[in-house]
C-alpha cells in the first residue's frame, strides 16, 4: 500500500466515523425535543431554541472531523 492509498482511507475513515455521532446525536435530540413539546406544548419557544442551539454544536464536531480528513487527504 502506498502512502496516498493510506492518506485516502485515513481521509474516508476519518469524515465517516467524524459524522456518525453528530449523527445519532442530531437524530436524538430531534426526537427528544418532539417528546418535549408533545408534552409541554407552552414550552415550545424554550425547548425549540435550547435544541437548535445543541445541533449547532453537535454539528461542529462533524466539521471538525470533515477539516481533519480534508488535511489528510491534502497534506
Amino acid at each position: 500500500m502506498d502512502a496516498d492509498a493510506v492518506k485516502l482511507l485515513a481521509a474516508g475513515l476519518a469524515i465517516g466515523l467524524g459524522a456518525i455521532g453528530p449523527g445519532i446525536g442530531i437524530g436524538l435530540l430531534g426526537g427528544k425535543a418532539m417528546e418535549a413539546i408533545g408534552r409541554n406544548p407552552e414550552a415550545t419557544g424554550r425547548i425549540q431554541t435550547n435544541m437548535i442551539l445543541a445541533i449547532a454544536f453537535a454539528e461542529a464536531v462533524a466539521i471538525y472531523a470533515l477539516v481533519v480528513a480534508v488535511i489528510l487527504k491534502f497534506v
